[in-house]
This record gives structure tokens, sequence and C-alpha cells, in this order.
């Protein structure tokens, strides 16, 4: 049961994360809009972080988010579901919940590769395309799932979303 605290957590930190906005706020608080690096700034400044998704960054971010969200709200649920039956003894349930759990992971996996296709952003298009071949490595072993690749998959995302 541990094991599923540790990846509620570390799918909820991914699933939260995922927040788009066509604006974001610049270092001194000013809105700035997405795909530029703020009022008076140089194209590239910045401390080496990349500038906000441009082009159609916000819309195929929000789209990311909402099937992350969803997703990952049957995968936990699923894996919760799994993980009971198998306490109790009741295999046929459990196996029911990790078919339900593998295929809201094949949903997002698709939805994430279908946004990655949408994206007229490079880094954009890159990131999600790589986030979804990560999700495509999950599985329902709880104790197999690397927290740190997708915290850092998650932190990219952040600053392009």
């Amino acid at each position: 049961m541990r094991g599923l605290l540790a990846l509620t957590v570390a799918v909820a930190a991914l699933a939260g994360g995922v927040a788009c906005s066509p604006e974001r706020a610049g270092s001194d608080g000013v809105a700035v809009e997405a795909g530029s690096t703020g009022p008076g700034a140089t194209p590239g400044a910045g401390g080496g972080s990349p500038a906000p998704a441009g082009g159609n960054g916000p819309e195929v971010c929000a789209a990311a988010q909402q099937a992350t969200e969803a997703a990952v709200r049957t995968y936990v649920a699923e894996l919760g579901a799994m993980l009971g039956a198998v306490g109790a003894n009741d295999s046929a349930t459990a196996e029911a919940a990790r078919g339900r759990a593998e295929a809201a992971l094949a949903g997002w996996r698709a939805a994430l590769r279908q946004q990655s296709s949408r994206a007229t952003d490079l880094q954009l298009r890159t990131l999600l395309a790589d986030l979804a071949s990560e999700v495509g490595m999950l599985g329902t072993d709880v104790e197999a799932i690397d927290e740190e690749e997708l915290d850092r998959l998650q932190q990219r995302l952040d600053q392009l979303c």
C-alpha cells in the first residue's frame, strides 16, 4: 500500500503541474504573453530556462492537462482497487481493475501523442512525445515506476506551459 501512496503522490504532481495559461507572470510580476521573453528582454536570455511554448502551446497544454487529470484519476483509483482486491484474495476483481488501469494509461499516452502532433512549438512537441513514451512505460507494478523521471519531465513541462 505504501507503493500506491508514493505512486499517487508522483502521478498527482505530474497531473497538477500540467497547467497552462496564455499568459505567465514575468519576474517583475507583469503578465507575459506565451512565447515572449518579457518586456525589454532579449530572446534567449533568462538563465537558460526555456520560454513558455509559443504558437498553439496554450491550447495544446490545456488539452494535455485535461487528458492527464482524467487519466491519473482513473489510473490511481484502479490501482487502489487492484491492490485492495489482491489483499482480499479476489483475483477476478484485481484483474479487471488492472485492465482498467492499463486502459487509462493507454488513453493517456494516446492523448499526449495527439497533442504532441498538434503542437507547433518544437520544444513542446518533443516534450509531449517524451512524456507519452514515459507514460507508455508505466504499468501496474507500482514498484517499477520511475518517479524521478516523471518529475524531471514534469519540471520541463512546467517551464513550457
